[in-house]
């Protein structure tokens, strides 16, 4: 048998199972779940996400065993739709943002338009929109619909399980669309770790989320404005190149994930997570639009540093402890990843693993080691 012969033989005993075919296997066989899960409505479904970064990761031969660990959580019904949204209706679907009750009406607003319009009009016609409620679904509305972008943008002939997941992505956002006081934009003079310094943290007793909560509180989150520091951060930062601000945002809350061990270890991801997805979206958006996108992401840091942090404890220093920590290679941090099997854990890996191939810092993989070791594996039984 010669080398031709043995390939061809591997091939057979050891298909390669490629992105496309992953990510539609997963799509399918997570197509009956709802948007969330939980007997409060706080968890979300990640499995479509987690599974779209298990095939970019090159471990879509692991998708099905790990799909069948994720749907032994318990999950929601799909939402039915009930009263036909117009999309040309300013009046019809505006009055239906953040009315989770809506949100198979949102589905298949979105899945007509998709069905009408090629992907990326569709996507820049409604980013805009849905784009100052960026904090909907504890950001997962966002993160959902990149993971479903970079699902599109990857494949010349998109399938309907893949377009029907953009829909739902877009859907959960619109139904769970949730907005901060006031705006933020970058006509500051600092640089965003002096920034993120800056924002008065000492006093917050009043405002915080216990460390152990999973989500910022509503009423909170209404009063945020009248926390002293809150409005002039949101306008603090210097303008800059927009993906070198995503990066600067990225290090520096990988930085923050790492020292703030108190906080339950889940809710500060996604001040890496959330600007890394934006990340993946922002070459589909007019030039225009990126700024604004960012300075959105922004706000949300902000709001996340204000409801969950009551000091900086060690932040200024995070760069030298992440040095100081030993922490194997990023090959061996995917590997153990895959093997923890928490949605989370596989995300928040594969946002550092990508951002620190951008511009490395120590701080990546140690929030990334970190992580690992607070969150439980679905074995444990333990909720995250």
């Amino acid at each position: 048998m010669d080398a031709t012969d043995i390939r061809e033989s591997r091939k057979r005993r050891f298909p390669v199972v490629t992105y496309f075919d992953a990510v539609n296997e997963a799509l399918e066989r997570l197509d009956d779940l709802g948007y969330e899960r939980g007997d409060r409505n706080e968890l979300v479904n990640h499995g479509p996400m987690a599974s779209e970064v298990l095939a970019t990761l090159g471990h879509g031969d692991q998708i099905g065993t790990w799909v069948e660990v994720y749907r032994a959580k318990p999950h929601h019904d799909r939402p039915a739709p009930f009263l036909p949204l117009d999309a040309s209706d300013e009046g019809s679907w505006r009055s239906a943002l953040g009315d989770f009750s809506r949100a198979g009406d949102w589905e298949q607003l979105f899945f007509r338009e998709l069905t009408d319009a090629p992907w990326r009009d569709v996507l820049v016609r409604w980013w805009p929109r849905l784009i100052s409620g960026l904090l909907a679904g504890i950001t997962h509305g966002a993160i959902r619909t990149a993971h479903a972008v970079r699902s599109l943008s990857g494949t010349p002939q998109p399938s309907r399980a893949q377009l029907t997941e953009l829909a739902r992505g877009l859907a959960y956002w619109a139904a769970r669309y949730r907005t901060l006081p006031g705006e933020a934009d970058f006509r500051g003079k600092a640089d965003l770790a002096q920034a993120v310094a800056d924002i008065p943290r000492e006093q917050l007793a009043a405002f915080l989320a216990p460390p152990k909560a999973r989500v910022i509180s509503r009423d909170r989150l209404d009063r945020i404005s009248e926390i002293p520091g809150y409005t002039e951060a949101l306008h603090a930062v210097a303008p800059k190149d927009p993906q070198l601000l995503l990066s600067e945002m990225t290090a520096e809350f990988a930085g923050l994930y790492l020292v703030h061990t108190e906080i339950y270890p889940i809710p500060l991801l996604h001040g890496v997570t959330l600007p890394a997805a934006v990340r993946i979206v922002l070459p589909h958006l007019p030039p225009a639009m990126r700024l604004p996108t960012v300075a959105a992401v922004w706000q949300l840091h902000v709001a996340l540093l204000l409801s969950f942090t009551g000091g900086r404890r060690g932040e200024d220093t995070a760069r030298e402890a992440a040095l100081e920590t030993e922490v194997p290679p990023f090959g061996e941090l995917i590997a153990r990843a895959v093997e923890h099997k928490d949605e989370h854990v596989i995300k928040f890996t594969e946002a550092c693993l990508r951002e620190n191939g951008l511009r490395p810092d120590p701080r990546y993989a140690a929030a990334v080691q970190a992580a690992q070791a607070r969150i439980p594996t679905p074995e444990s039984g333990l909720i995250p």
